[in-house]
Formats: structure tokens, sequence, C-alpha cells
């Protein structure tokens, strides 16, 4: 068992000269052969164990030579990417009804996943909050959909640093009262399998508890950096980061949850919202006997920079590219059943995202399954309920949002 801290060195130094020293020994000379065992642990005992901490490193990423089936299903994903850009301007009342369904799924199975569980009707009641909880599983659900949430309507303010994720951390474990939710683990954690015999083995040591801050910092540092070259797609980039993350497994408990609420983070912030639609944790809880399975073949040799993500960032595309094939699929099952967006809902929705001026041209332009003149008359109806402003006039008329008026 490694020790945690240099301190804890010191004293293990200390503690094996004891053995041999008379404890009225203790001279000049002696102290002079601390300091020298001082140096010792710090030129080579920690340094050593610095040497051994791993390297975030994802520029090798760009350079390797992805197979056909990897190549396929990043194309597909770019692929249906485009499809829901224009199904969230075109579709807005469909996918309104799709977030409900899709926030309690995906509360529903990655609690599921860790074997927190509840009843349907009670995991219902929690999304919704119209009950509090009764005993610690439910608390850990509502905090997951808390964090869920946070997630969903701030992606964009949320950077990729140790301090932002140590904060969902501690808001997904709030609510159980847990006080080691948002810090880093003080305990050495292990991943554990149990054999067909029911015996428990070690399959997998992470980071100690004193390299976790630093392996944190190290890997959002390098994630960041190889987000702004833009040499790696994102849809490699990502799979590769959770991996690591879940390498080191930074927390006393939730990492399998976190693990997969930075997944949607970081999904959302590359522009892949097929997570607020369709549970992409529920696609992983459906199959999670082969997530586990590449997670295990993923982490061996970790710790001397000589795994393969490769399996974790398949299986992570095939999930990806499933929740967007469900995606269509769901939106056109909704649009011929039930209400559907109307001209106005589709212009409304267009409005709401601009930012700026935005002309009449621009706005029959961003909404081509609606008729021009239907589209003015949606214009001309969220002028008259203030939701935006007309300014100027004749062919120099322009709108913009009402909020952006108001006064913070």
């Amino acid at each position: 068992m490694y020790p945690n801290t240099r301190i804890e060195i010191y004293i293990m130094v200390l503690v094996i000269d004891s053995l041999f020293v008379h404890p009225l020994d203790y001279s000049s000379n002696f102290r002079y052969n601390m300091d020298e065992k001082r140096k010792w642990v710090d030129e080579y005992f920690v340094r050593s164990w610095e040497e051994m901490m791993r390297n975030f490193e994802y520029k090798q990423l760009a350079e390797k030579m992805w197979d056909s089936e990897i190549l396929y299903y990043v194309a597909k994903i770019h692929e249906y990417k485009g499809h829901q850009d224009l199904f969230i301007r075109q579709k807005p009342v469909e996918l309104e009804r799709l977030v409900e369904i899709a926030r309690i799924q995906s509360t529903e199975a990655s609690n599921k996943i860790e074997g927190i569980v509840t009843t349907s009707s009670r995991l219902k009641l929690l999304v919704n909050e119209k009950t509090t909880p009764r005993n610690r599983d439910e608390s850990e659900i509502m905090g997951y959909r808390d964090v869920l949430n946070t997630i969903h309507d701030n992606h964009d303010f949320i950077p990729i640093r140790p301090n932002y994720i140590l904060q969902l951390h501690r808001d997904l474990l709030k609510r159980a009262g847990l006080s080691y939710g948002g810090n880093f683990k003080n305990v050495q954690n292990y991943i554990n399998e149990t054999k067909p015999d029911g015996t428990r083995v070690t399959r997998f040591v992470p980071v100690a508890p004193f390299e976790t801050p630093e392996a944190m910092e190290s890997l959002c540092k390098s994630y960041e950096y190889a987000t702004s070259l833009e040499r790696v797609d994102s849809l490699i980039l990502i799979p590769a980061f959770i991996c690591d993350f879940l390498c080191i497994h930074p927390f006393n408990d939730g990492n399998g949850r976190m693990s997969r609420l930075l997944t949607l983070l970081l999904l959302y912030q590359n522009g892949y919202e097929v997570g607020k639609y369709i549970s992409i944790e529920k696609q992983i809880e459906k199959t999670k006997d082969s997530y586990y399975d590449v997670l295990q073949n993923a982490d061996i040799g970790w710790h001397e920079e000589q795994n393969d993500p490769t399996p974790f960032i398949k299986f992570m595309l095939k999930v990806i590219l499933a929740c967007y094939v469900e995606f269509e699929e769901r939106v056109g099952i909704m649009g011929s059943k039930g209400k559907s967006s109307t001209t106005y809902d589709i212009v409304k929705a267009f409005m709401i995202q601009k930012i700026g001026k935005t002309t009449g041209a621009e706005v029959i332009a961003g909404c081509p399954s609606a008729g021009r003149s239907a589209i003015l008359a949606s214009i001309k109806r969220l002028v008259d309920e203030g939701a935006i402003v007309k300014c100027g006039a004749g062919k120099n008329t322009y709108y913009v949002r009402a909020d952006a008026f108001e006064k913070g």
C-alpha cells in the first residue's frame, strides 16, 4: 500500500530509522542524515511516483488510423446531427414532449445501473417535483435529476474544469446528505469483479487519492487543449475523455453516474443534443453487459499509457447513433399523432433562439416547412403578444426579442 502524501513518506522513513537507531542516539549527525533522507525522498521516491503519473495526451487520437466501423458511425452521426438541427427548428412542440420523457428515463436508467431504484410511479413524482424522497435511494435519484436539469439548461456555461466537476458531484449527492459530495476521494478505491463462484478479485486499481487532484487537472487541461486544436473529432475525443475519467475514478462514490452526466455535458457542448430527447443512459443500461466488457478492456495497461480506448469509443458511438435513429423514429410518430407544431410554434421557436436583429426574410428562410403568409401572420401575433418588438419600417423593418430591452 502506497503512502498518500509526502509527509507520510517522511514518517515512513522516520519509522524505519527508529528501528535501527537507539532512542538516546539522536545527534546532529542523525539530524543531518534525516535531512539527507528528506532530500532523497524529494529527488527519488516522490519524483519516481510523479513520473508514473499518467500523461493525458490526446494528439495520438488525431494520428490514429481508425477502422471503417468507427468512421461509419462518426459519418452517420454527423448526418443525423444535421437532421436534429432541422427538427429543433421545425418541431418544437413534439420535441418538448420528448424532453420530458427522456428526463425521466435518463434519471431512472443511470441510477438503475448502480442499483439505485424506486417504483415507476414514485420516479415520475420525484422527477416532476411532486413528492419528497422517502429514503436514500430516492434522495440520490433526485440529486441526479438536479444535475441533469443543470446540464440541460446551462451546458454552454459549464467549463470542463475540476472545480465545476466537483460542484456537479456535490449537487449529485447533496440531497442524500453525503459529506464527501463535492470532494475528491480520500480513500483508495478499486474496480472489483465477482467471479461465477462468488469470489471477488481486484481487476483495476485507479489512481491513488493523493494523485487524483493533479490527474483531474491534467485530464481537463488536455481535453480543453485538444478541443481548441480541432484535430480530433469530438465524437472520438469525448469517449476517450470519459474512459480516462473512469480510470481515475476520482470520487468515493458516484463515479459511474458522473461519467454519464459528463458524457451528456460534452455532447451538448459540441452540438449533439440527442440526449435531451432520447435517453442515452437508457441505451447504456439496455446494453450494460457490453458496457462493462468494453470498460474492462479499455483500462488494461492504462497506468503505463498502453491501453486502447477503441472498444469504449466504438461502444459509445453505437449508443449515440442508436439514440439518433430512435430520435427520428419518435419525431415521425409524434408528428402523425396528437398535437403537432403549428406555424406559430415554429416561428416562435425560431425567434426565441435568435440574438439581435431578425428580418422577415430571415424568418421565412429559417422556417422552410411553413408558408410565407402564415409566417408573417405568426410574426404579427408575436408582436401583438409582446414577445418580439417591431423596429423600423418598410424595407428596413426588423424584429428583436422583447427581453433584449429588459434591464438586468
